[in-house]
């Protein structure tokens, strides 16, 4: 850890050269170099001989599963500190090995009260679900989720993102604005009409999956 705080410290100095300088002095020695400053010190270069893509790998992995329960979580309003039900299904046997392989680190970022594999046939319960890779990942809703207040929630949000979707339509269907206004107004109303059906969208969507547990 000390050797990698030191080469962080010469990576940073061009860009935070004060603070640097002044933890390099007192890391310097800890990590057995020698110099007066961190301004003589050689810049990092990499050494390929110490890249591990199979490390790589398995740590992009763990981190687009996690990510995966996480968004989850987010999009059906779940407590970060509420334990739930992981399903999973399809998946190749990288996939089956790895989870075995991280399931400590799966409990202690993702915070499954379990984690269950489904059988080819087996009907999943209600869920909402992710993909990683051909892995997917499904969190039942059932008993976790207030569908009603949840419903209430959305349709309140619905209607403000199809109200401000609105506005933005009138606007760009004025051909006033679209003819006197900059082209980079324009684009920029553009994007944000894309952004605002986008979003409408994902919140029609979880407000079917919600209202199919009714």
């Amino acid at each position: 850890l000390v050797r990698v705080l030191e080469v962080s410290l010469r990576l940073l100095h061009p860009f935070m050269p004060f603070i640097t300088e002044e933890i390099w002095q007192q890391v310097a020695p800890l990590a057995g170099r020698s110099g007066e400053t961190i301004m003589r010190q050689p810049y990092p270069e990499a050494d390929e001989a110490r890249l591990d893509p199979a490390a790589e790998a398995e740590l992009d992995w763990l981190q687009s599963f996690v990510g995966a329960v996480r968004s989850i979580r987010g999009e059906m309003n779940i407590a970060p500190n509420q334990a739930v039900p992981i399903r999973l299904r399809g998946g190749s046997d990288d996939d089956g090995r790895r989870v075995e392989a991280h399931r400590p680190l799966i409990d202690t970022l993702a915070r499954p009260e379990s984690v269950q594999w489904l059988g080819p046939d087996e009907e999943a319960p209600q869920s909402a679900s992710e993909l990683v890779g051909e892995l997917e990942i499904l969190v039942p809703l059932t008993g976790l989720v207030d569908v009603e207040a949840e419903l209430a929630r959305l349709d309140k949000e619905l209607a403000k993102v199809e109200g401000d979707l609105e506005k933005v339509a009138n606007k760009l269907d004025n051909p006033g604005f679209r003819d006197k206004a900059p082209a980079e107004v324009v684009d920029k109303e553009r994007a944000k009409h894309a952004e605002l059906t986008e979003r409408r969208d994902h919140l029609a969507g979880q407000r079917s999956r919600l209202q199919a547990l009714q």
